[in-house]
C-alpha cells in the first residue's frame, strides 16, 4: 500500500489544471471495481468548475486548498480550505472561487 501525500498531489494537479483548457485536473487515489469507497483529488482553477451532475452514492467534499461554491437546487454553500461537507443527494455543481483543490469521497451504491 502506497501513501499519498495530499499537499504534493495538490500542487501537481493545480499546475496541470492551469495548463488545461478545461481548467481542471484530477487523480483517483482510491478506486477500482471491488471498492465501494472511492476518493478523487480534483483541482479547479478560478472561474472554472464542474457543471450540474449527480453522484453515484453518498459522498463528501473536502476543500484542501482555496475556495469553492457548491450549488444544488436553489441552495448553495461557500467552502474554504479545511471545510468538509456532505454532497447533496441531488443534481449539484461546483464553482471555483479561487484556484482550489478538493478531495471527493464517494461510497458507491
Amino acid at each position: 500500500m502506497d501513501a499519498v501525500h495530499l499537499p504534493t498531489l495538490a500542487d501537481e494537479l493545480i499546475a496541470t489544471a492551469r495548463e488545461a483548457s478545461s481548467g481542471r485536473a484530477g487523480r483517483s487515489t482510491r478506486s477500482g471495481r471491488g471498492l465501494s469507497l472511492r476518493q478523487t483529488v480534483l483541482a479547479l482553477t478560478e472561474g472554472n468548475g464542474m457543471d450540474d451532475h449527480s453522484a453515484n452514492g453518498e459522498g463528501t467534499l473536502h476543500v484542501l486548498v482555496g475556495r469553492v461554491r457548491l450549488r444544488w437546487g436553489s441552495a448553495s454553500v461557500e467552502l474554504a480550505a479545511g471545510d468538509v461537507v456532505d454532497i447533496p443527494d441531488e443534481t449539484h455543481a461546483v464553482d471555483a472561487l479561487t484556484d482550489a483543490v478538493l478531495l471527493l469521497t464517494i461510497a458507491v451504491r
